[in-house]
């Protein structure tokens, strides 16, 4: 392995290139997430579900046969109603990738995305979807709406439909602002929330406990009277509250309505131990919880939420609150594979028969679209759906079948596409893949493909999913990339030509010299765009081995004059940042390609903040 370091005057960070005989992957800045120890969460686990019959281990694993891969199990999914589960081992899963996850730095999305990705999330089978923070934002308050209008109503053949929730803060105006964006959902719920630490209190509210308990009866009150059947409420900062009054104050609740009761680790400060206690707790002191769902929701700044999560869910929690890949605020969130894959491969065996109603075979499709949506680089040895995950000689170490996630091996696939491979084969492999494409999508991709294929003898799943992301995973087309010509090498200046397409079909051209192909070929299209930004981030990887391989490029930029958000928490405004994917055979056009969508992203925020010029965006984690 050689490792070289370039500077470049057009990007200010260091860029680091590793070459092995695999792959190259040029890189900004490397995101690496603590993952909870095995031995924490045992210890917890044996703590609220100790094994009365003092069994010997045994080794459990949830790959079934080498030989053949066991029959996706029959979702055991009971009857929805919000305050109880008529199976007590049953765990709801609710996600809130699109509320607390859209708060990762760059992974602003668009309505569409929105929308893309709640689809993606009925897929997989969440009990209940987390659609946004209605009143953070007229964008906001809309793609809930829209969310809860399609996806909210489509009811699948066993009764299956997910719960369509809205964030809220305790008043008036964000309770009544969430119901309208999702009362045209058959489940709606809101989820109100209000700080009950001490140091929340006092600095942040600057109220008493008598006038906190007041607030969060009256608003879970004032929800129900709306209409809703369902109401969630989280004490924020929870971890760190006085027990004595998280009892009192969660008895109130649920005598106001509340059908659900959501304990937050909000700065993720416990421990296994300590936050399985809590919740032990919760459930042994709160008059009337018997009448509710007890739910979690772990911070991952320890490197505990997914372990944090399973105690919870051991203690007696319901109801566990994750996001996919575990994106969001500061260190992020549980991640919905690493706690739904524990419970499926664990569960039976270890955590007292509690199971899910994940469709499992969706998670790999919806992490890749949540990864190209958001620009959130999922590190290769992320578990569960991290590349390195893959081993070749799967029966010594892998615990968990690649097809259980509906990921399949290239080399076990069956189906080999070449360039004699037509629209039926190309098809058939894409949906094989999770891909369920329009016939427009799939015409756009088939030529694509076509010229991959003149190319490369073999086109392997990985670049099939690279030109998927490149031709779907896309913001709304401002300018499109339609010609490019650059001039590079060591004889004097690179020089860049770009001919870009408009919204309204016109083409404009322009041409600049920069200091490597990338540099001029960015700044032809500053030139026709006229947009100033800054880029922060520039990463490109190979797909698969081999010079011929298709690039894949991502790119997070800020514009200078980018309508900036209010963080709550601070009250500071904070800059928006906007992520754009690229891929193709020319690592130039992949660049420039990820530029023009990081543009396009910005600009569509940029327009629909001229409409709405009192938009401002509140980062909460409740």
């Amino acid at each position: 392995m050689a490792t070289a370091v370039f500077s470049n005057p057009k990007f200010s960070p260091t860029v680091t290139t590793t070459t092995s005989s695999k792959t190259h992957f040029y890189h900004y800045r490397t995101h690496s997430l603590l993952h909870a120890k095995i031995q924490a969460f045992q210890a917890a686990s044996l703590k609220f579900n100790p094994n009365p019959l003092n069994k010997k281990p045994q080794i459990v694993s949830c790959r079934g046969s080498d030989r053949e891969p066991p029959a996706p199990a029959k979702v055991r999914r009971p009857e929805y109603v919000p305050n109880r589960i008529a199976d007590p081992n049953y765990v709801r899963i609710f996600d809130t990738t699109l509320r607390d996850g859209e708060q990762s730095p760059g992974a602003s999305l668009t309505s569409k995305e929105k929308l893309d990705i709640a689809r993606q999330l009925s897929k997989l089978g969440v009990d209940i979807i987390e659609a946004g923070f209605p009143a953070a934002s007229k964008d906001d308050f809309e793609a809930v709406r829209m969310i809860a209008k399609e996806v909210g109503n489509a009811v699948d053949a066993d009764g299956y439909v997910p719960v369509i929730c809205g964030l809220s803060r305790c008043n008036e105006n964000d309770v009544r602002t969430a119901w309208e964006a999702v009362k045209y959902a058959k489940r709606p719920r809101i989820h109100t929330f209000i700080a009950t630490s001490p140091i929340h209190m006092e600095y942040k509210l600057r109220k008493s406990k008598e006038q906190v308990i007041g607030i969060a009866r009256n608003m879970v009150k004032f929800a129900r009277s709306l209409g809703c059947d369902d109401v969630e409420f989280s004490p924020e900062d929870a971890g760190r509250s006085e027990r004595e009054f998280l009892y009192q104050i969660l008895g109130e609740v649920i005598k106001a309505g509340a059908t659900t009761l959501n304990i937050p680790d909000t700065v993720g400060y416990t421990v296994p131990k300590e936050f399985g206690q809590l919740i032990a707790d919760i459930k042994a002191n709160t008059p009337g919880i018997e009448n509710v769902i007890i739910s979690t929701h772990c911070q991952n700044d320890l490197g505990l939420s997914t372990a944090n999560t399973l105690a919870g869910a051991c203690a007696g929690a319901r109801q566990l609150e994750v996001t996919i890949n575990g994106i969001g605020e500061r260190a992020g969130n549980a991640s919905l594979e690493e706690v739904v894959m524990t419970i499926k491969c664990r569960g039976e065996h270890e955590l007292g028969g509690l199971h899910t109603g994940i469709n499992t075979r969706h998670i790999s499709m919806t992490s890749t679209m949540v990864e190209e949506y958001t620009g959130l680089h999922v590190q290769p040895h992320k578990a569960i759906v991290g590349a390195d995950g893959m081993l070749k000689h799967k029966g010594t170490y892998e615990i968990i079948s690649p097809e259980d996630i509906g990921f399949e091996r290239t080399n076990e696939a069956g189906i080999v596409l070449g360039k004699l491979s037509g629209r039926h084969a190309l098809r058939r492999r894409l949906q094989e893949l999770g891909y369920e494409l329009e016939d427009e999508q799939l015409e756009s991709i088939f030529w694509r493909f076509k010229a991959v294929a003149e190319q490369k003898k073999r086109v392997t799943d990985a670049d099939l999913r690279a030109l998927v992301s490149d031709e779907v995973f896309q913001p709304e087309v401002v300018w499109k990339l339609l010609d490019l010509q650059v001039t590079c090498g060591t004889l004097g200046l690179s020089t860049a030509t770009v001919k870009l397409v408009d919204a309204d079909g016109r083409e404009h051209v322009a041409c600049s010299v920069g200091t490597g192909p990338v540099d001029s070929a960015y700044k032809a299209v500053d030139l026709i765009v006229k947009e100033p930004v800054t880029l922060l981030e520039y990463s490109m990887n190979a797909v698969t081995e081999g010079i011929d391989a298709i690039a894949t490029t991502r790119v997070v930029i800020r514009g200078e004059n980018s309508h900036a958000p209010t963080n709550a928490s601070t009250g500071e405004r904070v800059s928006r940042t906007f992520s754009g994917i690229g891929a193709g055979m020319d690592i130039v056009v992949s660049s420039v390609k990820a530029y023009i969508g990081a543009l396009n992203k910005m600009l569509g925020f940029k327009d629909r903040s001229l409409t709405n010029a009192s938009e401002e965006r509140i980062p909460v984690s409740a």
